[in-house]
């Protein structure tokens, strides 16, 4: 199998229960950094089978799936034992070996579409451009920097083709001007969206992968945003964002990134 395949059928077993396969993918080292969970592969094992022992079955949707080296990125619908639906992205790294050693995520409740009438996870469109790829995470990252991170904000019209911008956030309409129109508003309110600090970013062809670190209204926040690049411009966006929990919650020490 390919490591896509694997992180596919890990996330699998959720729905099935089980636990021998996924026993056979995780290394024994396995590091969680969903502060939720224990971390090492008998702490994942034992989640799968306690997901198992549930009444209600947990479903698992995948949405798309992308590879960059070691690593896999996933967007995923999850119900867990009928405790409602959440979008998450999923990176898993693999070692030398082909099993998967290391584990990121970010979560949020599905919501109703946004002002365009998009979800949070449609618009599935073919993985294109490969040879792109590197020069299409490039621009990620100087967007990171110059926008998303306040360096050079007069930039922002350079990345988009005019007001052309396919928005899945679910408070922000379409185009450039629904960004700009969203972030008028937060400002009104007091409320600050402050990307301090870009940990991953993670591409394949025409879409990019980014997980930033920062503060959203005062609180600690983890950002996970999708991109699809076309013809050297940003043209969508998809993204979860996730408080980063009270340290005295967490339930291993691996941290968040």
């Amino acid at each position: 199998m390919t490591n896509k395949e694997k992180a596919l059928e890990l996330i699998n077993t959720f729905a099935t229960g089980d636990t021998e396969k996924a026993a056979s993918l995780l290394a024994e080292g396995y590091i969680q950094h969903n502060l939720a969970y224990g971390t090492g592969r008998d702490a994942f094992v034992g989640s799968v089978q306690y997901l198992a022992s549930t009444p209600v079955k947990t479903t698992v949707d995948n949405i798309r799936a992308y590879e960059d080296g070691d690593k896999v990125f996933l967007q995923t619908v999850y119900n867990f034992a009928g405790a409602g639906k959440q979008v998450a992205f999923d990176i898993f790294r693999f070692d030398s070996e082909g099993r998967i050693v290391e584990h990121w995520d970010n979560l949020a409740a599905i919501a109703e579409p946004n002002p365009s009438g998009h979800t949070q996870i449609d618009n599935v469109s073919p993985l294109k451009d490969l040879e792109k790829t590197e020069e299409n995470r490039q621009l990620v990252k100087e967007f990171l920097y110059d926008v998303l991170q306040g360096n050079n904000p007069s930039k922002t019209p350079e990345y988009f083709d005019g007001d052309v911008y396919i928005q899945h956030n679910t408070g922000i309409a379409d185009g450039l001007s629904g960004l700009g129109a969203a972030l008028d508003a937060l400002a009104e309110q007091g409320i600050r969206m402050i990307y301090d600090k870009v940990h991953q970013v993670l591409a394949q062809g025409n879409y990019v992968l980014a997980v930033s670190e920062g503060t959203f209204g005062g609180a600690p926040t983890s950002y996970y945003d999708l991109w699809r690049v076309e013809n050297g411009r940003i043209a969508e966006h998809w993204d979860v964002m996730e408080t980063i929990a009270e340290k005295s919650t967490w339930q291993n020490d691996n941290g968040k990134f």
